[in-house]
């Protein structure tokens, strides 16, 4: 049942972890008249997409995007770490209007996606990473609700020789209901940056964190509460595909859930209690309120 509902990405497979070399001309001219359609010259919501060396992952994510189906204006920017490859390349040849951020890191690059933002919302995009169809429009119609500043959805990874379509299910419901418990009072420690949506406004009053290593989106949206709620969405047309990034350092995807448990389990408590505080990724404390 869940590879049927997931079926939608299988098109953007053909492209994802082939070098630039393989792909078609056709294909990248199909990508550019389709994101050329969807550029509105007064977006509501800016879409910035940031990849760093990302040449074999970038394309995939772009033609999903090239997809969407959306009721409000966008506008489809991109953001360049100083990559290496040909990263560039495929922003320019997708008809992608991208800026290049010489500091290495996502909060170096996310930052430098909502500085250059003209809509009213911002939504992060990560390269590795295919969106489906709705995904930003029920991101935006969720932003669009009283009080709400910020928006998190959830997200699945690829199946391939090994991990198991199976142990990718059970992994993603213990770790999926985990972020569900943890998201009555500590919504920021739920959020993930590839599938995170804010208000521009208040995210440049906070800024992005450029020196937490990892938890940089955790820690706008720690500060983004504030203002408002940081609500998530359950629905599974928002739910995105991504490949293994850093999971794939702890060996298997269990091995990498239980890491991240136990680096938790001495802050359990606070599952069930507001704190005001927040750590990083690695466990540091990075701020208090």
């Amino acid at each position: 049942m869940k590879l049927k509902i997931m079926k939608w990405y299988t098109k953007y497979l053909q492209v994802y972890n082939k070098p630039f070399v393989e792909i078609p001309q056709t294909l990248f001219d199909v990508i550019r008249i389709n994101i050329e359609k969807r550029q509105s010259s007064d977006p509501l919501v800016t879409i910035s997409v940031i990849g760093y060396n990302e040449e074999t992952h970038l394309l995939a994510c772009l033609w999903s995007l090239s997809d969407m189906i959306c009721k409000y204006p966008v506008e489809i920017i991109g953001v360049d770490n100083d990559s290496k490859d040909k990263t560039a390349e495929i922003f320019r040849r997708c008809g992608v209007p991208f800026y290049t951020e010489y500091q290495h890191s996502c909060g170096f690059a996310r930052l430098c996606g909502l500085n250059h933002a003209r809509g009213k919302y911002h939504i992060n995009i990560d390269s590795d990473t295919m969106y489906p169809p709705h995904y930003v429009e029920i991101m935006v119609d969720a932003l669009l609700k009283e009080e709400v500043v910020g928006v998190s959805s959830l997200w699945s990874y690829i199946p391939d020789k090994q991990h198991s379509p199976f142990g990718l299910f059970l992994y993603e419901s213990m770790r999926d209901i985990y972020l569900w418990l943890q998201s009555f009072k500590r919504p920021e420690l739920s959020v993930r940056g590839l599938v995170f949506a804010y208000k521009v406004e208040y995210a440049k009053q906070v800024g992005i964190r450029t020196d937490i290593i990892r938890g940089e989106d955790g820690y706008l949206a720690f500060q983004l509460e504030q203002f408002g709620k940081i609500i998530f969405v359950h629905n599974r047309k928002a739910r995105a595909v991504t490949g293994y990034g850093t999971v794939a350092i702890d060996g298997s995807l269990f091995n990498s859930f239980k890491i991240r448990l136990l680096s938790r389990f001495k802050h359990f408590f606070s599952l069930f209690s507001k704190k005001y505080e927040y750590y990083d990724d690695d466990s540091n404390l990075i701020n208090k309120k």
